[in-house]
């Protein structure tokens, strides 16, 4: 991506500039300032947020990247000579943070949401799987700590674009959904932890098995759709243990090695919208 040729006695600074969501940010602009404090580059990223800048002497330097609307986010780096310095993926914030839902109920809009489990697969790769089948509602209180969620999955909706797995995955060897139809979250508090990230703690019935689960989560926004609603829109990551649930099958290779990894990494990116 950040491939380049420098002059020689030169180099460079790189960034990836992502939003909280993580999405990029287009045309970012990345300002170069020496130890003497002169601006030595300032350039703008392209729509995919990488941005470089490039012809710099080896030095220190501070580097400033910036987007209109969002919040600045300064480093400190090294350049070496004919090297680039890598600042990596760059977060900005939106001024002022992620608006906060009204108190009130939100629907959650499935069709502009998603549900998705990974699973590691003969430990050298990964079987992504999501729900195309749920339903749930937000009601956001005052304060909003005393906000609650309840989301109930179909879970013989398991797609993982195979239909001969989806079915063994429907069996008693996996989700058993022919004694055990839903999946069924309901929280049991929410806690800020800082900015736009709060974590989420519920129980989960998976399996006819109910555990404590927290959930990683991170408020992306509130603001109008083009049917006259008003839609918010929240990520949550976590990670489930099969066999704290009972899933317990697998198939063990002669390298010992389990075919399935028995961790479930779970993202969920969730539009809800307000209810009148």
């Amino acid at each position: 991506m950040f491939g380049m040729d420098l002059e020689a006695g030169t180099g460079a600074v790189t960034a990836q500039v992502r939003a909280g969501d993580g999405w990029p940010v287009p045309e970012a602009v990345l300002t170069v300032i020496d130890g003497s404090g002169t601006q030595v580059a300032r350039v703008q990223g392209d729509g995919q947020g990488s941005v470089v800048a490039s012809g710099l002497r080896p030095a220190a330097y501070t580097a400033i990247v910036t987007a209109m609307g969002y919040e600045p986010v300064a480093r400190t780096t090294l350049v070496h000579e004919g090297g680039a310095a890598a600042l990596g993926e760059v977060e900005l914030r939106r001024v002022g943070g992620a608006d906060l839902p009204a108190p009130g109920t939100w629907r959650i809009d499935a069709a502009h949401s998603s549900i998705r489990a990974t699973a590691r697969h003969l430990g050298i790769s990964s079987i992504h799987g999501r729900f195309d089948e749920f339903e749930g509602e937000v009601l956001i209180g005052n304060p909003v700590e005393s906000s609650s969620v309840a989301v109930r999955i179909a879970a013989d909706s398991i797609d993982t674009g195979n239909r001969q797995r989806d079915d063994h995955l429907r069996t008693a060897d996996f989700l058993d959904v022919a004694r055990h139809p839903a999946i069924e979250f309901r929280s049991t508090g929410l806690r800020p932890r800082g900015e736009d990230r709060w974590d989420l703690a519920g129980e989960l019935t998976l399996c006819g098995v109910t555990r404590r689960v927290v959930l990683d989560t991170r408020f992306a926004g509130v603001g109008p759709d083009p049917w006259g609603g008003t839609r918010a829109s929240a990520t949550a990551t976590t990670r489930l243990h099969r066999e704290d649930f009972a899933i317990s099958f697998n198939q063990s290779l002669k390298t010992g090695i389990a075919a399935i990894g028995t961790t479930l990494k779970v993202e969920i990116d969730i539009q809800a919208v307000r209810e009148d």
